[in-house]
């Protein structure tokens, strides 16, 4: 637990399957109980936890936490069943349950998303599946399709219940390109054309699919970066979510 009374490090007892989770909060300096502020969740990436968004100085994570202090938004950094989340099921259910409390607790305006890699993916799946509660999403270095996608099998199976082969339906339900219609919210995507690890395809197609339905929509591609976002990138797909955002 840390001693700065600005930043909470909360546990919760999940309701999917009684378990101990966490997350971190984050105040911003302005932060009145009964004003409205918007809420920023942070999703880390595969093999870290909720103090990646916090701690580590990382150009997305900067930039969520520089953005989330300038804008007064409370910050918040799930486990969301930590280094292999992928956005399960439980993973899914944290994420709802936190949003839910934190609306019983504070005058929450509005909700939006980030993450990167795992964590970029996993606000997609989350929006996909959720999109009454997300009023945006900044996605940075993630896959849009699980059924193609080949790296961390084991992490995604033990996530999702089984394989491709055995709960493929499970795979296609988490897949943000096959539900483009669902992602009514604003949307910035950031993919880099030399990323091995998640590799850009399948964000490249969401992207031109929700700019051809008409979303709101803001595609960053670097074709000669790797497993990475900019800190200049990122801070516009955050610019971009906010200003295109239902008004507060």
């Amino acid at each position: 637990m840390t001693a700065d009374p600005a930043i909470q490090d909360v546990s919760f007892a999940a309701t999917c399957d009684g378990t101990e989770q966490k997350y971190v909060l984050l105040f911003p300096k302005a932060f009145t109980s009964t004003a409205p502020h918007d809420m920023l969740i942070a999703l880390h990436g595969h093999g870290s936890d909720r103090w990646q968004f916090i701690q580590d100085k990382r150009d997305e994570c900067r930039a969520a936490r520089d953005f989330a202090f300038e804008h007064d938004m409370l910050y918040v950094s799930p486990d969301y069943r930590a280094s292999t989340s992928w956005m399960g099921p439980k993973a899914e259910a944290d994420v709802a349950q936190i949003i839910t409390d934190l609306r019983r607790t504070y005058c929450i305006a509005r909700v939006f998303l980030c993450g990167g890699s795992m964590g970029g993916t996993s606000c997609l799946t989350f929006a996909v599946l959720h999109p009454e509660q997300i009023d945006g999403v900044a996605s940075m270095n993630g896959t849009a399709n699980f059924l193609e996608y080949e790296n961390f099998q084991g992490a995604i199976q033990a996530s999702f219940g089984g394989s491709k082969d055995e709960v493929p339906l499970e795979y296609k339900k988490r897949s943000a390109e096959f539900w483009p219609e669902k992602l009514t919210m604003p949307i910035g995507l950031a993919v880099s054309g030399k990323d091995n690890s998640v590799p850009p395809q399948s964000v490249l197609r969401l992207g031109k699919a929700l700019d051809a339905k008409g979303g709101k929509v803001l595609l960053i591609y670097q074709p000669d970066l790797g497993h990475t976002t900019s800190y200049r990138d990122a801070r516009a797909l955050l610019a971009f979510m906010l200003d295109h955002a239902r008004p507060g």
